[in-house]
């Protein structure tokens, strides 16, 4: 680690290597996020990640990224699920951490996480920010039992863990125990800039989903709550913009419950312009961390109907009673009805309040430096009483 001077008070420029697998998702715009706001303060920062996954939108980011990275970027092919390739990804992180002299080997997701924390990297400190991941699995399966075991192995490994939402820090003292390590619940953080209300199109859409055609994030449940209230004579129509592995399943299942003339699909694209074509946004998964889209939206001051899950009652805060149980189309098509039929005025005085509230409490400043502080904290854990003097953030610049 490079110090400035030897005054007690000099700043600490750390290196610091971000580890993750897709870039696609809230857990790169985190990195993504937390990679501008490091290099803006002076840190020297680096990314691996997967080299397959991300797609086109995946490469512009990377690259608009790379002014920012002053170690470099590093893409290798990683799997989803552990497999034998792992050992090799394990070797290129530590001969990368080991060439660059990282300081911070920060693990994303289980994945990005088991490699930070079990590659070579000399005397750097491991970090890891779940994002679910993992701890999403329901308990008692078979799955959920094999991954916490491997949890409470890589915590003896851990340095500092950045949970993102009190749900997964809750579910790592249930189902791993402890921690005893350095700890720090980092909500993500959101710019002024977002908090800017989006200015609806002619003829918007009903309802809106974003987010990934994946069965976690109980689309087939937002199905039959459509099918629900166009019975009622509320002739509704949904787009869903998004990608996943399910998405032909749900193309069908759209086919098989009468809707092909209802629901309209489209692929990622920037949540403000999707936001713009809807009048509300729904989100009826089963497991969540802490999601982007329910933060950008309510900043956006767009009326939500959202599932009880993970992280989400966090940012809903005090208006968290309005949130509909998971697996229950009867309770979202109510939800979307009361919102459908509240009073304008009031309905304006609700999202206005959350957007308020999360403006309070979900600050991109404060992220990173509560990021930063975290790392500091780990360091003089271990011994090493160096201090740390954070200079004044500057927020990345968004769409």
């Amino acid at each position: 680690m490079v110090a400035k001077s030897n005054d007690a008070r000099a700043t600490e420029r750390y290196r610091i290597l971000h580890i993750f697998r897709a870039p696609v998702g809230g857990l790169f715009r985190h990195v993504m996020d937390l990679a501008c706001l490091q290099a803006a303060a002076g840190h020297a920062v680096g990314i691996i990640c997967d080299s397959t996954t991300g797609g086109e939108r995946g490469e512009r980011a990377l690259s608009d990224l790379l002014p920012c990275l002053e170690l470099g970027l590093l893409r290798i092919p990683m799997r989803r699920n552990p497999d034998r390739s792992d050992w090799r990804c394990l070797k290129a992180v530590g001969r990368r951490a080991t060439m660059v002299g990282a300081d911070v080997l920060h693990g994303h997701g289980a994945k990005g996480g088991a490699y930070a924390r079990l590659a070579r990297s000399g005397a750097a400190i491991r970090s890891y920010t779940p994002h679910g991941g993992s701890y999403n699995y329901r308990p008692g399966t078979a799955l959920h039992r094999l991954y916490m075991s491997a949890e409470a192995v890589l915590a003896r490994r851990t340095d500092a863990f950045l949970f993102e939402s009190e749900y997964v820090a809750g579910r790592h003292r249930r189902f791993v125990g402890g921690p005893e390590q350095v700890t720090r619940i980092v909500h993500n953080g959101l710019a002024d800039a977002e908090f800017a209300p989006v200015e609806r199109v002619e003829d918007p859409f009903d309802l809106l989903y974003v987010g990934e055609l994946r069965e976690a994030k109980g689309l087939p449940y937002l199905l039959e709550a459509l099918v629900q209230l166009r019975a009622e004579g509320r002739a509704l129509r949904l787009l869903m913009v998004g990608s996943g592995p399910d998405a032909e399943i749900l193309r069908q299942n759209v086919d098989r419950l009468g809707l092909g003339g209802a629901v309209s699909f489209e692929p990622p694209q920037a949540i403000r312009s999707v936001l713009a074509r809807g009048r509300i946004l729904v989100v009826p998964s089963l497991a969540e961390s802490l999601p982007y889209v329910v933060l950008e939206a309510a900043a956006a001051g767009q009326p939500l109907v959202a599932t009880r899950v993970g992280g989400i009652p966090e940012i809903f805060g005090q208006a968290a009673g309005d949130l509909i149980p998971p697996r229950d189309p009867v309770g979202l098509a109510s939800g979307i009805r009361r919102v459908l039929d509240e009073a304008p005025e009031a309905l304006d005085a609700q999202v206005q309040a959350l957007s308020t509230s999360v403006h309070q409490r979900f600050s991109l400043e404060r992220m990173g430096t509560e990021v930063i502080s975290g790392y500091a904290a780990a360091f003089q854990a271990r011994g090493d009483r160096r201090t740390v003097k954070v200079p004044e953030l500057a927020a990345p610049r968004t769409a």
